[in-house]
């Protein structure tokens, strides 16, 4: 069955908290993909497809990744922390939560782009490195699982609702200069197609 790494984004830089929820859909196809050739491949020669879907996954998580961390953490968190609003500091709690995830899946990254790289350069992985990938790949799909979850269901329904136009307007600016995208029009920002040629823009 063929490795699906891409899909036609839904969203714009005009609705940030819905392409937010689009980056979620990228992170889980590309977790997806590595952990599929991971446990397929267990660290052996690799076919071209599965090299194709393992240099692309590491490359997005690797270049495009990093962006959607830096919109939640730089453009978004800081705007709802500071909301004057009743239902405001249960959600605080849960957006700490947040980013102690975020330096763990970071820490999980590099264990994953080092030993994938060893295994596109090299060809195979060792025995001990193909089963040390595959567990960490298992745990930050635990990981995203639940921190997706709560982002989807409670953190972006409540921006989506509590925060002003301006400040969604805002986000959607700076998340379009974190790709190179400043001075674009919202509706023009997103080429519309999802496949690795544009996944930078994550």
């Amino acid at each position: 069955m063929p490795i699906v790494i891409g899909a036609k984004r839904e969203s714009d830089f005009g609705d940030p908290i819905g392409m937010l929820g689009d980056c979620h859909r990228r992170i889980e196809r590309f977790l997806n993909a590595l952990l599929t050739v991971a446990t397929g491949a267990k660290g052996g020669p690799l076919t071209d497809e599965q090299q194709a879907a393992l240099s692309t996954g590491l490359r997005y998580f690797r270049e495009a990744a990093p962006k959607h961390t830096a919109d939640e953490e730089e453009s978004l968190f800081p705007r709802l922390s500071r909301l004057d609003h009743p239902d405001l500091q249960p959600l605080l709690a849960k957006i700490d939560s947040l980013q102690e995830d975020h330096e763990c899946a970071e820490i999980s990254h590099r264990e994953v782009d080092r030993l994938g790289q060893l295994w596109l350069a090299n060809g195979r992985l060792s025995p001990q490195d193909a089963g040390t990938l595959a567990t960490v790949l298992t745990q930050l799909t635990a990981l995203y699982r639940r921190h997706i979850a709560m982002e989807d269901t409670e953190v972006f329904p409540f921006a989506a609702q509590a925060l002003a136009s301006s400040d969604r307007l805002a986000i959607g600016a700076e998340m379009a200069t974190r790709r190179g995208l400043a001075g674009a029009k919202a509706h023009t920002l997103t080429t519309g197609q999802g496949d690795s040629r544009i996944m930078p823009n994550a």
